[in-house]
């Protein structure tokens, strides 16, 4: 049995957390990107079994980082972490795009299931429109989409893009994406900022032989805005057809439009904006309910001078139409200059954030900078302002049906097991820490432990980070992050 913590030393976990502004209920993601072998695998045909023990381990570090939400790349160029009946392995896998990974296993089910495992969400990241990541170099399957519909795509650089133009085009993503929901336990499916391409100095983007057949009148800036809005609401609708209960977030760049372009922009002088450049209009999509989250990239510092870290934080706090708002941080900026050198920078960001009711939480640029502790900022993450846990914030427009209260069986001494209704279907228990003589509501408590458990869990309250004149509170949470009334523990 655990030795039980002082009340002393519980007491300045408390003032640490005030401090860093402790919340219950908070998204701290990050992501994992497999193209170009940036987090994982680390290198192409790696053996299953060092690919397995490498994800393990990376996800291990992230849970003792306080992170509760892991965004995985699982189709980087119209190729697939898993087995797919629409697109071929990925050759960031096994090193050659077709070759599926031997002994054979699906990377996918697997990933999911030890994220599940260590009670964080796991969010599909999907690339929508790139194809061949470089046109000389890339390794190119028969069976890839390229191959089988080549006027499906246009060449813009070294990279080969589907034409977000045509209508079938959209129609076979929208497919890929119904299948991953169909068939895997996903949390969430998730798009970056890669709509149309970032334009090339000198370079149009050639996609006029679909614009003068479908344009239908539209000038090409609008009628590529409304093949983007078209794609996110088609992937919505069949979200909401396959599984309702999966989130649909988007990440795009961090400017939607400079108030020089726009009186509703942001006091900012970037040279790309989401609207003007990318074609991605991501207010409108808030605005119409096609997606559950947006989570901007804001990488840039506080004070910079034509991107405020501050200014746009502010901006986009003005324009979450209601959906959730989780903030992109760049860890893989570090020393990267003057302000990056500042090991104080993404702390300060985080603090930032926590100021506003409307922001729940953050996602972190990339794995690998989290996971070598990149400035300390692991460390931070882990002794500081994640230090206590917290709940994925749910979504009420998709569920707001509370679970029934947890059974609580008194046990020997301190031991308790908590037990949830038959054919009930949870994440686990969140044990809630209060002071004596305080109202007996959240917004008072302190989340001080996650039980991750599909059915049942033990519970030892003298190895709980809480002083003996504490009283304790278990909730049921629910596959949606809802949580029951509370029971205490007697």
């Amino acid at each position: 049995m655990k030795k039980r913590v002082s009340g002393v030393l519980f007491l300045v976990f408390y003032a640490l957390s005030w401090a860093s502004g402790q919340v219950n209920f908070e998204f701290r993601g990050v992501w994992v990107a497999t193209v170009e072998n940036i987090d994982w695998p680390s290198q192409k045909g790696l053996s299953v079994e060092a690919q397995k023990t490498s994800f393990i381990s990376m996800i291990d570090s992230h849970q003792r980082n306080g992170i509760n939400a892991i965004i995985m790349q699982i189709r980087p160029a119209a190729d697939a972490f898993y087995p797919s009946l629409f697109e071929p392995w990925s050759e960031y896998l096994m090193g050659k795009q077709g070759t599926p990974p031997d002994p054979y296993y699906d990377p996918l089910a697997f990933m999911i299931e030890e994220t599940h495992k260590r009670g964080m969400e796991f969010h599909a990241w999907l690339n929508p429109y790139r194809a061949v990541f470089n046109v000389s170099k890339s390794s190119v399957s028969p069976t890839h989409i390229t191959r089988q519909h080549p006027e499906w795509f246009l060449t813009y650089g070294t990279i080969k893009y589907f034409n977000p133009g045509l209508p079938e085009v959209r129609a076979f993503v929208g497919e890929v994406v119904r299948d991953i929901v169909k068939r895997y336990d996903v949390d969430g499916i998730h798009m970056d900022d890669y709509f149309y391409p970032y334009r090339i100095p000198g370079k149009e983007f050639p996609d006029e032989k679909a614009y003068r057949l479908y344009g239908n009148g539209l000038s090409k800036d609008d009628w590529r805005r409304s093949n983007c809005d078209s794609i996110i609401k088609n992937i919505y609708e069949i979200i909401c057809e396959t599984n309702v209960r999966v989130k649909f977030g988007i990440s795009p760049f961090g400017v939607w439009r400079n108030k020089s372009q726009d009186l509703d922009g942001s006091n900012t002088k970037a040279g790309v904006t989401c609207y003007d450049e990318l074609y991605a209009n991501i207010l409108l999509w808030l605005d119409k309910g096609w997606i559950d989250y947006v989570a901007p990239q804001l990488y840039w510092e506080r004070g910079h001078k034509l991107c405020d870290y501050d200014e746009l934080l502010g901006w986009w706090n003005k324009h979450t139409f209601g959906k959730h708002l989780y903030i992109g941080h760049a860890p893989y900026r570090a020393n990267s200059n003057a302000a990056w050198r500042n090991k104080n920078e993404i702390p300060n960001q985080i603090k930032g954030l926590r100021n506003y009711e409307t922001t729940q939480g953050s996602i972190f640029f990339s794995s690998k900078d989290l996971v070598r502790n990149a400035n300390g900022w692991g460390d931070s993450l882990r002794y500081n302002y994640y230090a206590l846990p917290a709940i994925v914030p749910p979504m009420d427009w998709i569920d707001s049906i509370l679970p029934a209260n947890p059974e609580v069986i008194k046990g020997q001494g301190s031991l308790f097991t908590f037990n949830c209704p038959p054919k009930t279907k949870i994440k686990g228990f969140a044990i809630f820490a209060l002071p004596p003589l305080v109202d007996a509501k959240i917004e008072y408590a302190t989340l001080v432990k996650i039980l991750t458990a599909t059915t049942s869990a033990g519970f030892d309250k003298a190895g709980t980070i809480a002083p003996a004149n504490n009283r304790l509170f278990v909730a049921t949470i629910s596959i949606n992050n809802n949580i029951s009334s509370w029971v205490e523990l007697k």
